[in-house]
């Protein structure tokens, strides 16, 4: 056989070989790896942008006029949110009854904005959800992690 650089030709062609089989497995699993950490969540989101929208003013001036006028908006979404199928990361019966607890908060805030609920059981309502909503955000980002939290 033939040497190249000390090398026998079947020396050198295993090693292409080698490197044509192993390169690019190792890059397609680091791809599908960064793929699973991209997983969004679109339900969570979609609501976090209502409760962003509806709980800010609240927090930052005690303006209650965003919940009163959006309050269907936030249940639909909460509702929209808890009959999703869930990303498996948080497939599970404790966030489940989580999202349950937010659909069924959210709907009885609804409902009692509709008959003229008072200021002080609003604010303390929504506050509770906004609470809720950010147990199930922990779950999603690993519960120890640090992320924004908007209280």
């Amino acid at each position: 056989m033939r040497k190249v650089f000390g090398y026998s030709s079947f020396t050198i062609i295993l090693g292409y070989l080698v490197i044509y089989l192993i390169v690019p497995t190792a890059c397609s699993q680091k791809e599908h790896s960064e793929a699973d950490e991209q997983v969004e969540w679109k339900e969570m989101d979609d609501f976090h942008m209502v409760m962003a929208d509806v709980f800010h003013p609240l927090k930052d001036s005690g303006n209650l006029e965003p919940i009163k006028s959006r309050a269907e908006e936030l249940a639909a979404s909460a509702s929209s949110w808890a009959d999703a199928k869930l990303p498996e990361k948080v497939d599970n019966e404790e966030v489940k009854g989580l999202l349950t607890k937010l659909k069924d908060g959210t709907r009885g805030l609804a409902d009692q904005i509709k008959a003229g609920a008072a200021d002080d059981v609003i604010q303390t309502q929504l506050t509770s959800l906004h609470d809720l909503f950010h147990s199930v955000q922990e779950r999603w980002y690993g519960g120890g992690e640090e992320h924004h939290q908007e209280q």
